[in-house]
């Protein structure tokens, strides 16, 4: 099959492209060059368009030349906080990019299955757990609702157009690859880097929070699955399952490295904008024959071990 992969460069995107160069024929749009050594081991067996998702003449040109036959919409802004410092392109990268592509699907009757990326922000606060695929969302940040709107997109443009659209979210997934320097894009990598680097790190309001820790392996062959036996217009949560305190995620991290960690009181912007707990019901995926493998536990110390083997 003939594959394109927004984001490709990036840390899920990465990851799925270097499973699906195994019998696929891959293309990549990627904003830059800057991460291109995440792809380094298959940058000789893929395609690479590189510019901004946000120009809508490219993105289009791009998918009317390959005419893939799946698209992966991994590429967007996935800061909360960036969001709010920028709400128009925040727009325009995570909700008008899926637009333009299920337009130039639909314009140029392509026979492609739309697969998006999407998040567990969508949600909001929410009290009642575990979350399914019919949770009630009410995001909290300009970055969950753009999201939500591009997964309105896939709903539409399935029910209207009958386009074989797709939506997976991702829990709290950590592992190689993963931007490791700010807590701002992911919070779970930071911290097991700063442990990592031997320095006490920091965990909001005692831990006393529930998270749903996936490792990135896991959630590649949920893609995958998904991309093969997913059915027309449905949506998929993608955790683990499992209920993790914050506080027994810190303890794990600090045995394991042997670093001490410390509890601080969350800002106040955290407070205004934190989703609260985190638990999923991944039955409807485990339906389709998927099952997460890693545990909390061997995911920390691949990831340990993948700063070790780079140096970091």
């Amino acid at each position: 099959m003939k594959i394109l992969v927004t984001g490709g460069f990036g840390f899920i995107g990465s990851h799925l492209c270097e499973k699906l160069v195994e019998n696929n024929t891959v293309k990549v749009i990627t904003k830059s060059h800057k991460k291109e050594a995440n792809v380094k081991s298959i940058l000789s067996k893929i395609k690479v368009d590189a510019f901004d998702i946000t120009d809508n003449t490219k993105l289009q040109h791009s998918i009317e030349s390959f005419e893939p036959d799946v698209i992966f919409h991994l590429a967007g802004q996935t800061s909360h906080k960036k969001s709010f410092e920028d709400p128009i392109y925040d727009l325009e990268i995570n909700s008008k990019s899926t637009l333009t592509i299920l337009e130039c699907i639909r314009k140029n009757n392509l026979k492609t299955k739309f697969i998006l990326g999407s998040t567990f922000i969508v949600v909001g606060k929410n009290a009642s757990l575990p979350l399914s695929e019919n949770t009630p969302c009410n995001p909290s940040t300009i970055y969950g609702t753009n999201r939500l709107t591009s997964e309105h997109y896939c709903h539409i443009y399935n029910q209207v157009y009958d386009i074989d659209t797709n939506i997976f979210r991702v829990t709290n997934c950590y592992g190689p690859r993963e931007q490791f320097l700010t807590p701002e894009k992911n919070a779970i990598n930071y911290l097991i880097y700063q442990a990592y680097a031997g320095k006490e790190f920091s965990i909001y309001d005692q831990g006393k929070f529930l998270r749903d820790f996936i490792y990135v392996d896991d959630v590649i062959q949920g893609i995958i699955d998904i991309m093969n036996k997913g059915e027309p217009g449905n949506l998929y949560w993608l955790g683990s399952g499992t209920k993790t305190w914050f506080y027994e995620f810190a303890e794990i991290l600090s045995e394991i490295s042997k670093t001490k960690f410390n509890f601080v009181d969350s800002p106040n912007y955290t407070k205004k904008v934190d989703v609260g707990d985190i638990l999923v019901d991944n039955s409807k995926l485990k339906n389709i024959d998927w099952q997460p493998k890693v545990s909390l536990d061997e995911g920390i110390r691949y990831t340990l071990d993948y700063f070790k083997k780079n140096n970091f």
